[in-house]
């Protein structure tokens, strides 16, 4: 299995089940996605989304 964290985005190679493995191996630290890409290119993460009406 590959992963390539980009700066924006995030590219899983592997099968289906190595995927599904990482992600909820993931889904324990990390609330989104943007968080584990700000943690991997030690930035801080942006303003967490507002819902707007």
């Amino acid at each position: 299995m590959k992963i390539y964290v980009l700066e924006k985005s995030v590219t899983l190679s592997g099968k289906s089940w190595e995927i599904m493995h990482k992600l909820k191996q993931m889904q324990q630290h990390y609330v989104y996605i943007n968080d584990w890409i700000a943690d991997i290119h030690d930035q801080v993460p942006p303003a967490p989304l507002k819902r707007i009406k």
